[in-house]
């Protein structure tokens, strides 16, 4: 019996949500005292630091796939090979699209977002746009999980997993990618996987004034956001709005300047770690679900920050 993770890759390396499955698959297993391996398909380097997370054994396909539907052949043919009780795939496109029909080819059971290991019997996960938690129990002989970004965190050991080839029967190609432009060009981290994030709304009363955002995420290394009616209106591109209709986040660190705190932003948000809110309103609604609050003016407040956040890289 096995614990299996199908992990992403970039560049012909792991992403940091399919290390974060990792992760978790080899966590699962060893509190189920069996062994835990994981499915890669394309380029890789060794191992590709998975083994690091606490996984016995790499299976590598050296065919790369981009059909979800080849990937979960792949996928449900490798978990019937290790004789695999639980399934484990990132929460992010990747994932969403594959477990899904990885667990309709196992007939399996699916617990999709999972923030903590199972435990007697059960595992969590968050409901409701994350006002509030629910264990769910799994009763097929093997369950598929989907673990939600930066809920679990990446293990990090000295060892190395032995990797072995892998091949399966996977049909023809039913989707066919023609192309890739990516999101963050400028190099940040990509919003779902970012640690560090600052974002801003309508508060900073237009799109030439987002130099002072841009800049205190260049000082912390962070990833730049914007609410719905800043990327609605054109001043920001749609692939950096967070929120219920946007893109839902989980970083280590949330700054919102500007953003008076609806319910749908604070539904893509409200996982954050830490939340710091700067606003001229003391009574905007984001300040009751912020860490820390800031009642000023973003235009005076951020660059302070930044000349702070610069002082200590210095």
């Amino acid at each position: 019996m096995s614990v299996l993770a199908i992990i992403s890759t970039k560049n012909g390396a792991p992403t940091k949500s399919g290390l974060e499955a990792a992760s978790y698959a080899a966590d699962c297993a060893a509190a189920k005292g069996i062994s835990s391996v994981a499915l890669v398909a394309g380029e890789m380097i060794g191992d590709g630091g998975i083994g690091a997370t606490g996984i016995n054994k790499v299976l590598h396909c050296s065919e790369a796939y981009t059909d979800s539907g080849q990937w979960a052949k792949l996928a449900a043919a490798a978990a019937e090979q290790e004789g695999a009780t639980a399934v484990v795939a990132s929460h992010d496109h990747f994932g969403r699209a594959v477990a899904p029909r990885v667990a309709v080819r196992l007939q399996a059971g699916l617990v999709a977002g999972v923030t903590e290991l199972p435990s007697n019997g059960t595992v969590r996960k968050n409901v409701f746009s994350g006002k509030a938690m629910a264990d769910v129990a799994v009763n097929t002989s093997v369950s598929v999980y989907t673990v939600t970004p930066n809920a679990f965190g990446i293990k990090s050991t000295e060892a190395e997993a032995p990797v072995e080839s892998f091949a399966a029967e996977v049909g023809g190609v039913r989707e066919k990618v023609t192309g890739f432009d990516s999101a963050s060009a400028d190099g940040q981290v990509p919003l779902p996987e970012a640690e560090l994030v600052v974002s801003a709304g309508r508060g900073l009363k237009g799109p030439d004034n987002w130099g002072i955002v841009e800049d205190l995420a260049h000082a912390l290394g962070a990833t730049t956001a914007c609410s719905r009616p800043v990327s609605d209106i054109g001043w920001r591109p749609h692939h950096e709005h967070v929120g219920q209709t946007g893109i839902t986040i989980r970083p280590n660190l949330y700054i919102a300047a500007g953003i008076s705190g609806a319910i749908q932003h604070l539904a893509g948000v409200n996982q954050s770690k830490t939340i710091v809110v700067i606003n001229t309103d003391p009574e905007a609604p984001f300040f009751k679900a912020a860490d820390y609050g800031i009642v000023g003016d973003a235009f005076e407040v951020l660059p302070k920050l930044t000349a702070a956040a610069n002082a200590l890289n210095n």
